[in-house]
């Protein structure tokens, strides 16, 4: 059961469930510290809308920036592969999805840990790391290093995944986060869809080493906006702070006779869990968690849809319909309007659906609430695959792929807004960890469907390879928002980390 106290909404879990709520509470020598409150300032659910914003804002650009990364060599691999002399189409289409490999595996460390130091300090480390990588990856001069490279460039890059969405659920209540987390779930599927575009006409007109300069340039200024304006958000470090503070302020002596901790101490708030404890919570959420692996296997094959879908368009244009490159890529413009418009319907659907089923419960919100809007994403992606796949098959106008396109996009932004949301919602304090065990399937399928598809269409051909994966996207996803609608609070109930 969910609650609108901020101080109940800031603690989910059992690691603070038999904690004190007092913000001062003296027991003989133990001084316990919290929020102020209600309405304390420094709480981030109390923050000004425009303070939310920017924090919200600054995350979804680091998560936006990486994904172009991810699949903007994609139109300019044909002219790296000659460079370097790769002629097996599967290493050329490793070149573009190892990147998102490494998304499988970062979130797996880098959201726990944002646990522990918090989500700022890790967010922007991991940034960094994926600047200096990915600016390397411009200098390459052979496959093995383009590859390694693009590996660890994607290591950092993964960090606003997971962590992206822990600031959310840190700084906004659940019937406020619906907008917000619109605009975040867009950033990493509308980034490899704008990347694209910006690589086929910059490897027409200069060299594919421009692709990676020109990304690093737009994340270092993204950076230097993290450095300024990126405050912490996650209440164990905050309150920490405050707690050293007390500790700084207080009298030698007093200081020695008492016990200053927060309302989060536990043994996993300490540098000798990391390894023991919060590393392995990912693990522990996807083996263990019902929400967690259903979810995660549904999103997976969506996200890997959107990745096949990022490395065949060009081909689809370029062979088909005999395009050039640049204008070829312009058709990934189609599936930026499927993704941008849907994004938007659903950014004004989803918190007046989340207050509109409260208001039925007596007041009380549930992340199964969440759902509605998914059911049309779950109908719009086969309907979309079926007529990509075989208007392309039959070479109708350009414009028959293009619909069908724009409609995949739409499908695919509907279930992501809607299962990251119902996660954050139902793992709050540890949504990092949640969305990183999430990543982690979707991520891996993201780097394997691009890797089958030239054998898949090259066998089938496009109308039979789409009608394959339409089938699946029905079986698979069109059960699974009544499930969860459902069973999901029951599956909840047996959950050691799910909010009751």
């Amino acid at each position: 059961m969910q609650t609108n106290d901020p101080k109940l909404d800031s603690v989910a879990g059992p690691d603070a469930a038999g904690e004190s709520r007092t913000s001062s509470q003296s027991h003989e020598d133990v001084q316990i510290v919290d929020w102020d409150g209600p309405d304390d300032p420094q709480n981030p659910k109390n923050w000004s809308f425009k303070k939310k914003w920017a924090a919200t804002a600054i995350v979804s650009a680091f998560t936006f920036i990486s994904p172009v990364s991810s699949s903007m060599i994609a139109p300019a691999s044909d002219q790296l592969a000659q460079e370097f002399g790769i002629t097996n189409e599967t290493v050329i289409a490793l070149v573009t999805s190892i990147f998102v490999l490494a998304y499988a595996l970062g979130p797996l460390i880098l959201g726990p840990l944002s646990e522990i130091f918090g989500r700022s300090r890790v967010l922007q480390l991991a940034n960094m790391w994926y600047l200096a990588w990915n600016l390397g990856c411009g200098f390459a001069q052979n496959t093995g290093q383009i590859l390694a490279f693009r590996f660890l460039a994607g290591l950092g890059g993964s960090a606003p995944l997971s962590i992206g969405g822990g600031v959310l659920g840190d700084c906004w209540r659940p019937e406020e986060r619906g907008q917000a987390i619109a605009l975040y779930s867009l950033a990493p599927l509308l980034g490899p869809v704008i990347g694209p575009v910006c690589a086929a006409w910059v490897a027409q007109r200069s060299t594919w080493r421009w692709v990676f300069w020109s990304t690093t340039i737009v994340d270092a200024f993204i950076q230097c906006l993290g450095i300024l304006f990126l405050q912490e958000t996650y209440a164990p470090i905050l309150l920490e702070r405050k707690a050293n503070k007390i500790r700084k302020n207080m009298d030698p002596e007093k200081a020695e006779k008492r016990i200053i901790r927060t309302v989060f101490d536990s043994a996993d708030r300490h540098w000798q869990a990391i390894v023991s404890k919060s590393l392995v919570r990912p693990f522990k959420l996807f083996f263990r968690e019902p929400i967690i692996m259903l979810l995660g296997a549904y999103m997976a094959f969506v996200y890997g849809t959107l990745y096949l879908f990022l490395t065949t368009i060009d081909g689809i244009f370029e062979n088909t319909y005999n395009e050039a490159v640049g204008i070829a890529g312009l058709n990934y413009i189609a599936l930026g309007v499927g993704l941008t418009g849907a994004s938007q319907f659903n950014a004004r659907s989803l918190d007046r659906v989340y207050k509109y089923f409260a208001k039925k419960n007596n007041g009380v919100g549930r992340p199964e609430f969440r759902l509605p809007t998914m059911v049309p994403g779950t109908i719009l992606l086969p309907i979309g695959l079926l007529i990509t796949g075989w208007t392309a098959q039959n070479h109708t106008h350009w414009i028959g792929p293009d619909i069908g396109i724009a409609l995949v996009g739409a499908g695919v932004i509907l279930n992501f807004q809607c299962i990251q949301t119902y996660i954050i919602d139902a793992f709050t304090l540890h949504a990092a960890s949640a969305l990183a065990a999430a990543t982690f399937l979707r991520s891996c399928a993201g780097f394997g469907f691009p890797l089958f598809a030239p054998a898949m269409y090259n066998a089938l051909g496009y109308g039979k390879g789409d009608s394959i994966l339409a089938a699946v996207a029905i079986v698979v996803g069109c059960p699974a928002p009544w499930i969860f609608w459902t069973y999901g609070e029951r599956i909840r109930a047996a959950s050691r980390y799910a909010r009751k």
